[in-house]
């Protein structure tokens, strides 16, 4: 799957209680569009994003994964 990652982008995670918090300036939320585009678009799949992998240093662990419809 092409990411297509925009300039500037900062995507942060954290988690509170039962809550996740996905914090984005503008080219974030445009990257994670473009990648919740991609992967609907996709057969089946994941996608693991981590202070590794692209997310700010102090953020956690966030896999996003496309499931079959139970419909």
């Amino acid at each position: 799957m092409k990411i297509n990652w925009h300039d500037g982008f900062e995507i942060s995670v954290r988690t509170e209680g039962n809550s996740v918090i996905v914090s984005a300036n503008k080219e974030g939320l445009l990257s994670l569009a473009d990648i919740l585009t991609s992967l609907a678009k996709e057969g089946s799949g994941h996608i693991h994003l981590d202070k590794f992998n692209s997310l700010e240093d102090d953020s956690a662990e966030l896999i996003i994964e496309k499931v079959e419809s139970k419909l």
